[in-house]
């Protein structure tokens, strides 16, 4: 119970944030001017990207936990005294990480390496990975002991943990340096350097996936416990 509070308010602070960013403060950037800006990002994003990215890191290793080893443990224990001989948590938690880090790893690709800067296109392309991540996830892991609690956290906590690496792999790394340039304006008035504006592009693209992610990850997160469409 304990575990589930946490993640719960660790969710509800990282999501809060997120929705905060794509709905309030990106319009909101748009209006102000470099001065106006160099004065803004550094006090009020540091604050707020700290909160944002441990949330993620909270929300993700607490819901971890709690999924492994409150109902994957559990049903893999039920399973094998079912007579599911093979029933293994191992099994469940191997192929939950190795799917949706390579989901990841292509949208990092497309976002980073390949540089798409068309958010429809981005999109396309993150519908298409997450859709094939969930089936091979859901495919990998059916075989007839698995309840829909372990099936639904296993594709919604998969959404999350791309999305945790977005937060880290993407989102603050590009955000730490857009801060530290415009302190340094702000203070010194060195200029901004010309590629601040490819990397907030890219960090925007990563925020915007996620939040669009976000939708789904919620409902199958209350389809775990409140709809019960996959497994047993």
């Amino acid at each position: 119970m304990i575990l589930r509070w946490i993640h719960f308010l660790a969710g509800i602070t990282w999501i809060g944030l997120l929705y905060f960013f794509n709905l309030v403060n990106v319009p909101f950037m748009k209006e102000m001017d470099s001065a106006s800006k160099a004065k803004i990002i550094p006090s009020m994003m540091s604050r707020a990207l700290w909160w944002f990215r441990w949330g993620a890191v909270v929300t993700v290793l607490v819901g971890l936990a709690y999924w492994g080893n409150g109902i994957v443990g559990i049903d893999a224990s039920n399973g094998r005294g079912a007579g599911y001989a093979g029933a293994s948590a191992g099994h469940v938690m191997g192929t939950f990480f190795l799917i949706w880090t390579i989901v990841f790893a292509v949208m990092y690709a497309a976002i980073m390496v390949v540089k798409i800067n068309k958010g429809p296109v981005l999109g396309v392309i993150v519908a298409i990975v997450v859709a094939a991540g969930a089936y091979l996830f859901l495919d990998f892991n059916n075989h007839g002991w698995e309840s829909n609690r372990l099936l639904s956290i296993g594709v919604g906590g998969g959404m999350g943990w791309v999305m945790m690496l977005n937060v880290w792999g993407i989102i603050w790394r590009m955000n730490k340096k857009i801060i530290a340039w415009n302190k340094d304006f702000a203070n010194n008035g060195t200029p901004i350097p010309p590629q601040a504006a490819a990397m907030g592009r890219m960090g925007f693209l990563a925020s915007r996936a996620n939040a669009w992610l976000s939708i789904f990850m919620l409902f199958f997160m209350g389809a775990a416990s409140h709809y019960p469409m996959l497994g047993r």
